[in-house]
């Protein structure tokens, strides 16, 4: 049986999850979500290679691959089952890091502006609702933690001039409007 890293010990009796169809959705996209970001980053990094901003790239991915690793587990805690798209996410992840990361620099750090606004914004809305239900307060730590490195993410793009990028405002747009879309399709399957 896989360690717990967080030391969440699931405080409802096993299989209450499937009765709570928001925490279910909950926990299958942010999974799926945490995939596509560290794959986001590998594909970043497949393109920049040594490139100055690559230290950091690697630290960002390296606490996504911590957070997939919480899902994985959380996933099996609350007997959640994954997106059945886990796959499609890993791909279109590397692919968008990859491609972003072709145009330059600054194009990476923009796409990492732009995922991790919708992605702070995606975990804040969890946590205030888990909060306000007085639900699972261990998952709303956990999720609160994400939240705020997701943010730290964005933060450090941005002091890596991401914003500066050729054609910010519409790549901005075009990654959030799929982050969104993807969002609501992990939620369901």
């Amino acid at each position: 049986m896989p360690t717990n890293p967080l030391d969440i010990t699931k405080q409802a009796a096993p299989g209450d999850a499937k009765t709570d169809t928001r925490l279910a959705e909950y926990l299958r996209v942010n999974h799926a979500g945490e995939r596509a970001a560290q794959t986001i980053y590998k594909g970043q990094l497949a393109v920049l290679g040594n490139h100055p901003d690559a230290a950091e790239i690697r630290h960002m991915m390296e606490q996504e691959e911590e957070h997939l690793e919480a899902f994985d587990h959380l996933l099996n805690e609350y007997q959640v089952r994954p997106s059945v798209l886990d796959p499609v996410w890993g791909a279109a992840g590397f692919l968008l890091g990859a491609a972003t990361a072709a145009l330059g620099p600054k194009a990476a750090m923009a796409c990492t502006i732009a995922v991790e606004e919708v992605i702070g914004t995606h975990y804040d809305k969890q946590v205030r609702d888990l909060s306000a239900r007085d639900a699972e307060p261990e998952l709303v730590e956990v999720l609160a933690r994400f939240r705020d490195e997701e943010l730290e993410h964005r933060d450090i793009a941005v002091a890596h001039d991401g914003r500066e990028a050729p054609a910010y405002g519409l790549m901005q747009k075009i990654i959030s409007t799929g982050c969104k879309t993807a969002i609501k399709i992990a939620e369901k399957i």
